[in-house]
């Protein structure tokens, strides 16, 4: 049988509350503790945190995958919808490595280049490719420190973002020439098929249209990748899963009363979400060739 220990923090990272911990080791097995004695064990995660947000990183990263997660979370006597920011980095042997959890009120270019300065003080030295949402002044942080780094949209986003903007009915024939955009052979292709959607959408949906062309840019550096690396950058779907686990624990609480229980639970969530990855995507093998054809300098001096 688990430890008193090892039970609490199980059942808090699953999003119980100390008094429902205290019930369910009562109820299931027969153990009698205090709340305080719940919290005392809780908050000694504080020391791991600050212990596994500083640890060292590896040199390199080829692929790493930056995204926010909405919380609600109390601050000076009300309760405000708080960012947390992640980062997964793809290692070299292409398994999933949680680089960090950040928690900031606004989004902007000063917060992400502490982020990305934070990363390089722990060890990091290159990334080869940054996949992101669209954040505003994340291109720019992301390059001021790491300039060499290619930065990559995320296309789910502005795929969601797109079928949030159109009717139930469109969206089926939306998501087909949003698709067609995408998975074009070429940048120059992609333009055309840009340029077909807005001729047939932008009379009824003139937004979606509009949001590919401000991250165009951003949008168009994996055409000038082979398939194998597209399909590994295209989407932050490494971090979407992520989300997902983390928002069953999220649902259980109306809010967090801090920063600190928030960043508690969501570390304890993330530590038990990463025990299950192992195996690299099984795109990673191509892509790695593709790398060390396309990279293979910066891939052999930082490592």
């Amino acid at each position: 049988m688990p430890s008193f220990c090892e039970l609490s923090l199980s059942l808090y990272a699953r999003g119980m509350t100390q008094r429902e911990i205290r019930g369910h080791l009562e109820e299931l097995y027969g153990i009698s503790v205090s709340t305080d004695l719940i919290s005392r064990v809780t908050d000694a995660v504080i020391d791991e945190v600050k212990a596994w947000q500083t640890r060292p990183l590896d040199p390199i990263y080829p692929v790493i995958f930056f995204d926010a997660l909405f919380v609600k979370i109390g601050d000076e006597g009300t309760v405000r919808n708080k960012a947390v920011y992640l980062a997964i980095g793809i290692t070299l042997e292409g398994t999933k490595e949680i680089l960090g959890l950040w928690i900031e009120q606004t989004e902007g270019a000063k917060f992400w280049l502490r982020v990305m300065n934070e990363l390089k003080a722990r060890g990091v030295k290159d990334c080869l490719i940054a996949v992101v949402d669209g954040l505003k002044g994340f291109p720019q942080a992301i390059n001021s420190v790491f300039p060499e780094t290619q930065v990559q949209t995320c296309i789910v986003h502005l795929m969601r973002h797109g079928l949030s903007l159109c009717s139930y009915k469109d969206r089926r024939e939306v998501a087909r020439d949003m698709k067609a955009i995408y998975r074009a052979e070429t940048a120059e292709a992609a333009a055309d098929r840009l340029a077909e959607f807005e001729q047939l959408w932008s009379a009824k949906y003139p937004s979606i249209a509009a949001s590919w062309r401000r991250h165009w840019e951003e949008i168009i550096p994996m055409f000038a990748f082979p398939p194998e690396i597209r399909r590994l950058i295209y989407t932050t779907n490494a971090i979407e899963s992520l989300h997902r686990g983390l928002r069953k624990i999220i649902k259980t609480r109306g809010h967090f009363p801090n920063d600190q229980a928030a960043t508690k639970r969501l570390f304890l969530a993330l530590r038990n979400i990463e025990k299950r990855w192992k195996a690299p995507p099984k795109e990673w093998l191509p892509a790695l060739n593709q790398f060390d054809i396309l990279f293979g300098d910066r891939l052999r001096t930082t490592n």
